[in-house]
């Protein structure tokens, strides 16, 4: 198979003023294997809950689910325009989506989550925790303690709420995977909020592992490095987008579609003795 040329910096300008950004303007378009992902029925018949699921690793993670065969419940905060497109893609490999819009900093929403997935769908086989936020600020003293909350509780928090509520409606076999980063083994000063949060998700990911075995749940990790999605140009400054991904012994940053096999094989029946591991995605920076 002949290897694909995905773009590299530099990267025009292209600043979004609002978070967590949108897929449309973004130059180059990411690549979330709509056009190369090529199911192999790993997932048929499973049941799916994804946050962050209208763009960027969501998305990719929502289509290459589907096209393996699970219906997906597509949960976002309020990018309305994305998400549809992502339903649109699942729809089009011939499974069911469920749109969730809303803000998982707020706990009854993590767990309306889980009531209308379960509702609609019956269970939930595997949930992927990918929903981040972050802000890049050049100092300690730049971070608002309602800042350093935000991302917490959209990091971590959620993650916890979700996966409580998940949890009972999960049987043997099934499979949690949570989006943690580079960042959790070698943190970007300038993301201190969301590298912190990032290795709070590693840590929970191998306590949770240890706890859910005896229920039969695996829980792992992926950890991306620099991927090219909406958050970046609607977080980052320009010369920081400019460059994204340059660092990385591969010199360009991951497409989305990149991850998805990663997050298809944690989720599938062959990864059944994996738990408590995390895979990185990285482009050639090793994590620790």
């Amino acid at each position: 198979m002949a290897q694909i040329s995905y773009p590299k910096p530099p990267f025009p300008e292209q600043p979004q003023n609002q978070q967590p950004g949108h897929t449309r303007p973004m130059d180059p378009q990411p690549d979330h294997g709509e056009k190369s992902y090529k199911g192999a029925g790993k997932l048929t018949g499973k049941i799916a809950l994804i946050t962050g699921a209208d763009s960027g690793i969501g998305r990719a993670v929502a289509i290459a689910y589907a096209r393996e065969g699970a219906d997906v419940a597509i949960a976002y905060l309020n990018e309305d325009e994305d998400a549809k497109e992502t339903a649109q893609w699942v729809e089009q490999a011939g499974r069911k989506s469920l749109l969730l819009p809303g803000d998982i900093t707020d706990p009854a929403h993590c767990r309306a989550l889980v009531a209308k997935t379960v509702e609609t769908f019956g269970r939930i086989d595997v949930l992927v925790n990918n929903a981040a936020y972050q802000m890049t600020y050049d100092s300690l003293e730049d971070i608002s303690d309602e800042e350093w909350d935000k991302t917490f509780s959209t990091n971590i928090g959620a993650m916890f709420r979700i996966t409580k509520a998940a949890v009972p409606h999960m049987q043997p076999g099934s499979a949690i995977v949570n989006t943690t980063s580079v960042n959790a083994d070698s943190p970007n000063p300038g993301l201190i909020a969301y590298a912190t949060t990032k290795g709070a998700i590693q840590n929970f990911t191998g306590g949770l592992a240890q706890l859910l075995a005896e229920k039969g749940i695996r829980a792992n990790g992926v950890a991306p490095g620099p991927i090219w999605t909406p958050l970046i140009p609607s977080t980052m400054d320009p010369e920081s987008v400019k460059n994204f991904g340059s660092q990385v012994p591969m010199k360009r940053p991951g497409q989305p579609v990149e991850l998805a096999a990663a997050y298809v094989m944690l989720a599938s029946d062959e990864a059944s003795y994996i738990s408590g591991a995390t895979i990185a995605v990285t482009g050639g920076k090793p994590i620790i």
